[in-house]
């Protein structure tokens, strides 16, 4: 006689269950405990300078815009955001210039050693302007006459972006067909016409994303500017944020919370234009 034997599954016991349970809570509180860590600051960017009397904590506000009127009479203060732009800007576009020409030849010219240039490039460009190298750098600007200026700032900067960006936009000229190219030289076209009217055009997601990192890069970039300048009339706003104390010493939270929010704007407008032009689709080439 053949016994009969129940193959049908088995439900999981209750303990099981109640395991798998406790996980999946513990999971979910782990991830609100983690989104209240970082929702944290930013309430208190967007609360605390409207509120008379702020303090480090996140709390109800006194409502008050009399903070921003406070910040209007410092004579410095909304004139560092424009310097913020022009240093901003005027970095973003040498990186995007020269970084676009740079990775298109060494995507289309084979050269020796060439990818542990690109690597060495990366590497040393992590120390031009870091703590490291400002001694040698102030004393190159001093020599050149590049000192409270902001030109030389913006060169400083953008020595240190530059390599950075020649290796990311190298993967996006890779990704370009070469046989675009192959067919506007057929055309007739010249080798500034194809950068310019074919590949461009194909690897601007990646330029996009580039430009928008070299200006978060260089927006809240302290060091550099605050050792280079010495003009307040031409300091940026991340240096001119170092100067909001009170009479006594202390920390001017009023000043530092309605400029802190002014200061995140510009970055916030770039990011959602640039979001909503591209989509932020990062990849190069004409997908199949």
């Amino acid at each position: 006689m053949t016994a009969n034997l129940d193959l049908r599954p088995q439900p999981p016991s209750l303990q099981r269950q109640l395991s798998r349970m406790m996980s999946r809570v513990a999971f979910v509180v782990m991830l609100v405990l983690i989104g209240v860590f970082f929702a944290l600051p930013l309430t208190w960017l967007v609360i605390a300078p409207f509120d008379a009397t702020p303090t480090m904590a996140v709390k109800w506000p006194d409502w008050t815009l009399g903070n921003f009127r406070q910040l209007a009479d410092n004579p410095y203060a909304l004139g560092s955001i424009l310097n913020s732009l022009i240093l901003a800007g005027g970095t973003m576009l040498i990186t995007v210039l020269f970084g676009t020409l740079a990775s298109y030849a060494l995507s289309r010219v084979r050269i020796p050693g060439r990818d542990g240039l690109l690597y060495g490039m990366l590497l040393l460009s992590s120390i031009v302007t870091g703590t490291a190298a400002m001694v040698p750098t102030f004393q190159l600007m001093n020599a050149i006459g590049l000192i409270n200026t902001q030109t030389g700032v913006i060169l400083v900067l953008t020595g240190g972006v530059l390599p950075t960006v020649v290796f990311i936009l190298k993967d996006f000229m890779d990704s370009v067909p070469k046989s675009y190219e192959e067919s506007a030289r057929l055309y007739g076209a010249s080798p500034f016409q194809i950068l310019r009217d074919v590949v461009v055009p194909v690897a601007r997601p990646g330029i996009a994303f580039v430009a928008i990192w070299t200006v978060v890069q260089v927006w809240g970039n302290f060091l550099v500017p605050y050792i280079l300048l010495r003009d307040p009339t031409q300091q940026p706003a991340a240096v001119m944020m170092f100067t909001f104390y009170t009479e006594s010493g202390q920390a001017d939270l009023r000043l530092i919370s309605s400029f802190s929010l002014i200061f995140a704007l510009p970055v916030l407008l770039i990011y959602f234009f640039v979001n909503r032009k591209f989509g932020f689709r990062f990849y190069g080439g004409i997908k199949s």
